[in-house]
């Protein structure tokens, strides 16, 4: 079945049936979530699934968490340190949504002081393949994207 073919997500109840999550806030029936629409449709609905899913694994620091992970598991200060710029907040709201997503797995340490250690789960090395075409996107057309930020500053500025 292609994605055009499924249904809407019907069934999944209403503000009232549902709980809240600190990442979703109260749960309202979602609108349909339509993948490949005309060209005056929305292209999903604010509380599509898919679309809290993307926002939640493509936001700038899961990305990065993930490629540092890619090199193996790391305990909390250690992806702190590498991800330069990163607040400890930003890094413990980010692994927490990764975790509860499944893309990430934190396992405790039995050493003294106890200790934290993160790691890709199997369902988070699935984004390996998309998310190194992103970055390789990157890197082939960073200079047209330069070029055009010059342009639109250039023309910005008259």
């Amino acid at each position: 079945m292609t994605l055009d073919q499924q249904t809407p997500h019907a069934g999944l109840g209403d503000a009232d049936s549902r709980p809240s999550t600190p990442d979703t806030g109260p749960h309202r029936t979602p609108l349909p979530c339509r993948h490949f629409l005309t060209k005056d449709e929305v292209i999903t609905g604010v509380d599509c699934p898919h679309r809290l899913l993307l926002d939640q694994i493509a936001d700038k620091w899961s990305v990065l968490i993930l490629a540092a992970l890619r090199a193996g598991p790391h305990r909390f200060n250690e992806l702190k340190r590498r991800l330069d710029g990163i607040t400890q907040k930003a890094l413990t709201q980010s692994l927490r949504r990764l975790e509860r997503n499944g893309i990430v797995s934190r396992t405790v340490l039995a050493t003294s002081p106890v200790a934290v250690e993160y790691a890709i789960t199997p369902l988070g090395e699935t984004l390996r393949d998309p998310f190194a075409a992103l970055y390789h996107w990157t890197i082939q057309y960073l200079p047209a994207v330069d070029e055009a930020r010059a342009r639109f500053d250039e023309a910005s500025s008259d």
